[in-house]
């Protein structure tokens, strides 16, 4: 397939699913599989880390209106409630920390599992599971956090750590972690969303950083002190447009879904997501036996 398409379809596939609840990672890893591209390559792990990068500026412009007014209001917060450490930007900070340690100390056991399709079948499945459950027994309650000035400090360090998940098991889902974590401690929807993509964007960024440097410099640098000019990533104008085709449509696409997904959970709830999960999940789960048997 032509190189040029390989990077529009990558792309959408980024944008489409990097914050809905359905896990980026799981369906990158398949279309990757689909279209036989490498992954020991160093140029398509590079690849793939900065089509993540289009989709977390989409972001990060979607809600800078949002970021500026939390700085104009940092401490005490738009109803002049909060304090040093519970401000948004302080529980955002905070319960990124609380993602960052596990998901640090437990990173070399993900990264055994990350090409794993078992391991993203079972967590795409469980976690359909789980948010399915948890959508259906929030909605029979009233909230009790409806505003994202309303979030406490145990909320958020909650919501940390559950976040933590998805980077220890390919397949759970960022999104759909903080989502169901927020909803079971009280939150309503569009609060539990509006939480969850606010603690993408420095969750993500520190992720797509650490990934370049560990994925792309650090060992095209280790290679070049080897003598190993092999493993460098080679790039060419053809690489330079590929990734520009990658980065662009990722932006554009994941713009696009946010302000959808927004929209959509204001007026339903996750359940559509969940089953996509269970099926996706079953189908992977099939698919992966028969790779085995064959």
């Amino acid at each position: 397939m032509n190189v040029y398409i390989v990077s529009i379809i990558l792309g959408i596939v980024e944008g489409l699913t990097e914050f809905l609840p359905v896990s980026s990672t799981a369906h990158l890893r398949i279309a990757e599989a689909l279209l036989k591209i490498n992954l020991d390559d160093p140029y398509w792990k590079m690849y793939t880390i900065v089509i993540q990068a289009g989709a977390i500026l989409a972001l990060l412009f979607l809600y800078l209106g949002r970021i500026l007014d939390f700085l104009r209001t940092f401490p005490r917060g738009e109803r002049r409630d909060r304090n040093f450490f519970t401000h948004p930007l302080s529980l955002v900070i905070i319960a990124f920390i609380c993602t960052a340690v596990p998901a640090k100390l437990l990173k070399h056991w993900s990264d055994r599992n990350l090409s794993s399709l078992t391991i993203i079948a079972l967590a795409l499945l469980i976690g359909g599971i789980i948010m399915w459950v948890i959508d259906a027994w929030a909605s029979r309650y009233e909230p009790h956090t409806s505003h994202t000035e309303e979030i406490g400090l145990g909320q958020a360090i909650w919501i940390g750590l559950c976040q933590s998940l998805s980077a220890i098991f390919p397949g759970t889902s960022r999104s759909m972690s903080t989502i169901a974590a927020g909803q079971l401690v009280g939150m309503d929807r569009p609060t539990a969303l509006e939480f969850s993509f606010l603690l993408s964007i420095p969750t993500m960024l520190a992720a797509t950083a650490y990934d370049l440097y560990s994925e792309v410099l650090h060992k095209g640098k280790a290679a070049a002190d080897a003598a190993a000019p092999a493993a460098h990533v080679v790039m060419n104008a053809q690489n330079w447009i590929v990734l520009a085709i990658g980065f662009v449509v990722s932006f554009i696409v994941a713009w696009g879904v946010v302000g959808w997904f927004l929209a959509w959970v204001r007026r339903h709830g996750f359940v559509p997501f969940a089953v996509y999960r269970i099926l996706l999940g079953i189908a992977l789960l099939i698919w992966g036996a028969k790779i085995v048997a064959g």
